[in-house]
């Protein structure tokens, strides 16, 4: 089952560069901002409540999916930019294994624990 969400997921993440591909960005803002969300990791350095709620808020795809819909409803790209690359991100990370996370420790995701066989 795990592979068959894996592959799911990478279907995802080739969605967001399709869609990334119909805004008007030059092409080297994909690579360079993918890995932006990541910075919400830095709420784990208060606590793991905290690095778990922002990496979640920042890491579920129902905000990408606004951000995107908002930006396209009222044709605002960066909007549009910034649901394509938090979509595109969080289903990245998925592939690699990395899910939403718990709060009581941040190896701990919906996906099961990092590192885990």
């Amino acid at each position: 089952m795990k592979k068959f969400i894996k592959i799911e997921e990478l279907g995802q993440f080739l969605l967001s560069i399709v869609l990334f591909s119909q805004l008007d960005f030059k092409w080297w803002l994909f690579p360079a901002l993918l890995l932006l969300p990541d910075l919400s990791m830095l709420g784990y350095l208060i606590n793991t409540k905290t690095g778990a709620l922002m990496y979640n808020l920042f890491h579920h795809k129902m905000l990408a999916v606004i951000l995107f819909s908002f930006g396209l409803y009222f044709n605002i790209p960066i909007l549009m930019l910034s649901g394509v690359i938090l979509f595109g991100h969080s289903a990245m990370d998925r592939v690699f294994g990395y899910g939403l996370k718990y709060a009581d420790d941040f190896k701990h995701t919906h996906l099961g624990w990092i590192g885990r066989n």
